[in-house]
């Protein structure tokens, strides 16, 4: 069985163990990048210093949203026999969803359309058997 650690002889000779690196992200079990997300905490300059939860909890908050996005577009997907998510398929996804359709209420979807819908004003009405001898004031000349 081979071990996480190599040997590395340093300039006098002594002998140390170097383990291999493991990033945050693998150790918080997550697939988001950990490092890339502090780093633009840091970059982005929203405060003059960052904790070192902070990026983990933002990646798993993201990594969260990306998996409940993509699993309803997929959804949409295959409801329109399809093995692609499109730009549509997120559409129909995000806006059928009451939560995230709140959360990107401002958000404009490229080539995303818009939702299936007719106005209940602009349906034909349903013929009743008394509303159907009265008729309109505009047939009865």
């Amino acid at each position: 069985m081979g071990a996480t650690t190599t040997q590395t002889k340093s300039a006098a000779g002594r002998g140390k163990l170097k383990s291999k690196a493991v990033s945050r992200s693998s150790k918080a079990g997550l697939q988001f990048p950990v490092g890339r997300i502090a780093r633009f905490l840091k970059k982005g300059r929203y405060a003059e210093r960052v904790g070192s939860g902070s990026p983990v909890y933002l990646s798993a908050v993201l990594e969260y949203l990306a998996a409940e996005v993509l699993e309803l577009a997929g959804n949409a997907a295959r409801d329109n026999k399809k093995n692609r998510i499109v730009p549509r398929h997120i559409q129909l996804a995000v806006r059928n969803d009451e939560e995230l359709s709140k959360l990107l209420g401002n958000v404009t979807i490229a080539n995303g359309g818009v939702l299936p819908n007719i106005h209940q004003t602009l349906l034909p009405k349903k013929a009743g058997g008394k509303d159907k001898e009265i008729g309109s004031a505009s047939q009865e000349f």
